[in-house]
């Protein structure tokens, strides 16, 4: 059997649900938080500078006499992009447009920022981060600060001016982007270390129990039928495993409830044939016992003499049955076991048939050994012959007068095969897988009413000796016992003839 593979199991399966799983959410989270930190950032950095445009315009003394000075306008963008080249200074008329700034004029890619986010702040300065256009990109959106120019009650215009400029995040993609990537690296691996190791201790004292009922149905599986135990096909983890082994537990439970049916139903029947084969020769000997006893001043000494023969020969008849009932009880509970020995084939089959041969010439009946191959087999000697003796005795009494049984012993599928074959009128198809069974009724006289117990107990002895006996049909009935040779590995007998 094929033990379940460890990356098949459901612990295994939930540990790597649970990695991909802690790596999904740590991806997921890293995002989110360099994402929730560049927006408190920028939150920060607005909240900050909120007033530095105003400052600016208050500090550098942008507004003379109630206008705006052009030229100190042109200092401030200098000065500034030499001390703080973070941030960017634009002014803007009041439709929008950029109408001068403090950054590289290659750079520009806008001109014109939009006005709604620069109302809302003046309007509401605590909503923040709110970002505006930035005009060295088309879409990119950064903070910033904002103040009318040169005043709120007559603007002219607005001193605009980007907290984050380029330069600003140029200077914190060198800074800061590996080191927030390590950061961000180093607390996913121990998140997932943490979580990981946690889950797996937690899914393994969740498992446990499976997992030893697995082992245990595994073991049960090796115990009870180590040779033909399936291996379950397809793929699955401990529950797929369980589920096909319950199934196929079920569907076995059920084979051998019908199974104990047919037997049930079959000692029913042996019962009552038994009972018929046992009631006849005892109501003949008991017959013949009390015409003696009724007849004795009657009868002479032939007739007395007659009446006794029978109801010997009844008695015989009779003890002969009940043996033999014994005889296939002890076989079919293995209380009688084979002694194998190796012996030549040949010199077994030829006492046998020397054995038999007065009986075949009472009936007149030829009886003869066609081919013998020299083998030796493995096998109980007095088992094969008792087989080989009912095979013989049957043969015999089946064939006609004048007729011919033969035997030959040929080797196949690495064993030796003993042939028996009658010349009589064979079996009805329908009756030949039922020869073997005990008390076998067939359906047509032929061959005797029933088969009796002679085939079942050879059959039985044959496969004690890790053989088979089968039989068809071929100008009468033939019959085949095959044996292991010796030396040869039992495995060969669960070929077919």
């Amino acid at each position: 059997m094929m033990t379940l593979s460890v990356f098949r199991t459901l612990y295994a399966r939930l540990a790597i649900g649970l990695f991909l799983l802690l790596l999904v959410v740590g991806g997921l989270f890293t995002f989110l938080s360099l994402a929730s930190v560049r927006e408190y950032s920028a939150a920060v950095n607005q909240q900050l500078n909120r007033d530095l445009a105003l400052n600016l315009v208050s500090d550098r003394n942008l507004v003379t006499d109630g206008k705006l000075n052009r030229d100190a306008l042109k200092q401030l963008f200098k000065l500034y992009m030499t001390i703080n080249p973070s941030i960017e200074i634009y002014l803007l008329d009041t439709d929008g447009d950029i109408l001068s700034y403090s950054a590289d004029p290659n750079r520009i890619k806008r001109n014109r920022v939009s006005l709604e986010p620069i109302k809302t702040l003046l309007e509401s300065p605590e909503l923040y981060p709110l970002p505006g256009d930035d005009p060295r990109s088309h879409d990119r959106r950064k903070v910033f600060s904002v103040t009318p120019v040169p005043s709120a009650d007559e603007p002219s215009g607005y001193l605009y001016v980007v907290l984050r400029g380029e330069e600003y995040d140029l200077a914190e993609n060198m800074v800061h982007s590996n080191r927030l990537l390590q950061m961000g690296a180093g607390a996913l691996a121990v998140s997932l270390f943490v979580g990981l190791l946690a889950g797996l201790v937690f899914f393994r004292l969740l498992t446990r129990r499976l997992s030893r009922l697995t082992g245990q149905v595994e073991s049960f599986e090796r115990e009870m039928s180590p040779e033909t135990t399936a291996v379950v096909a397809g793929k699955g983890d401990d529950i797929d495993y369980l589920a096909a082994r319950f199934d196929q537990m079920a569907q076995r439970i059920v084979a051998q409830l019908d199974l104990l049916k047919q037997k049930d139903t079959q000692r029913r029947q042996l019962v009552a044939q038994v009972s018929h084969d046992l009631r006849t020769p005892l109501a003949s000997v008991q017959g013949y016992i009390e015409a003696l006893r009724m007849k004795q001043e009657t009868l002479g000494a032939d007739e007395r003499a007659r009446f006794l023969d029978v109801a010997l020969a009844e008695s015989h008849r009779l003890g002969r049955l009940v043996e033999e009932l014994f005889e296939l009880a002890a076989l079919d509970a293995r209380e009688k076991q084979p002694k194998a020995e190796p012996f030549v084939m040949a010199e077994l089959l030829h006492d046998v048939v020397q054995k038999h041969q007065p009986e075949a010439e009472r009936a007149g009946v030829a009886l003869s050994i066609v081919s013998v191959a020299p083998l030796r087999v493995l096998a109980d000697i007095a088992m094969t012959e008792r087989v080989l003796d009912n095979l013989i005795s049957n043969a015999i009494s089946h064939s006609p007068t004048a007729s011919e049984v033969t035997l030959s012993v040929t080797e196949r599928d690495g064993g030796a095969e003993i042939t028996v074959a009658d010349a009589g009128p064979g079996i009805a198809e329908k009756d030949l897988e039922h020869v073997f069974e005990p008390f076998y009724q067939a359906a047509d006289a032929s061959r005797s009413g029933h088969v009796g117990l002679g085939l079942a107990i050879a059959q039985r002895m044959v496969s004690l000796q890790q053989g088979r006996l089968c039989v068809r049909n071929d100008n009468g009935a033939v019959f085949n016992v095959w044996l292991p040779l010796a030396g040869a590995s039992s495995v060969s007998a669960g070929k077919n003839p």
